[in-house]
């Protein structure tokens, strides 16, 4: 179980929430050609943070987030502010080339980036509190374990 951080690469832009039909349609394509599952997850205007459970033995989460990127940037405009080697290369500038991963060590880490998902909207001057953000699983979960199915 991995926690993960991905950041468009204009902070001020708010093309997730923009565009959140197109990034969680992304998101269940990867799902449906690599498995896994979403443990919690919040999209803001301009990153995403979720905890991902990959089936075992599979390290794949690399692949399954340059999947959800570049199905995201297929369908949404290039950024405006791209350099000449970014059009030359084809690449639409929409994201941070990489992403954060945390290996989540037990169950005090889990509910540490529990805690951050849910929290992260209040922390970006979004809400007030986390059950009021639409973008996210705090809304709709209940305090989930690090061992639940």
């Amino acid at each position: 179980m991995c926690f993960y951080s991905v950041r468009l690469r204009d902070e001020k832009a708010t093309l997730l929430t923009d565009e959140i039909d197109t990034f969680r349609n992304a998101v269940r394509h990867a799902m449906r050609k690599h498995p896994f599952l979403i443990n919690a997850a919040v999209v803001l205007p301009n990153a995403a943070h979720m905890i991902w459970t990959l089936p075992e033995g599979d390290h794949a989460d690399a692949k399954r987030w340059q999947m959800i990127k570049a199905t995201f940037s297929r369908h949404v405009p290039a950024a405006v502010n791209r350099s000449a080697r970014m059009i030359k290369r084809g690449e639409k500038g929409i994201w941070h080339k990489s992403h954060w991963k945390h290996a989540i060590r037990d169950q005090q880490d889990f509910d540490l980036h529990m805690h951050l998902i849910a929290t992260a909207p209040i922390r970006a001057g979004l809400v007030a509190q986390p059950h009021l953000w639409p973008y996210g699983s705090a809304a709709r979960r209940q305090t989930p374990r690090l061992h639940a199915a």
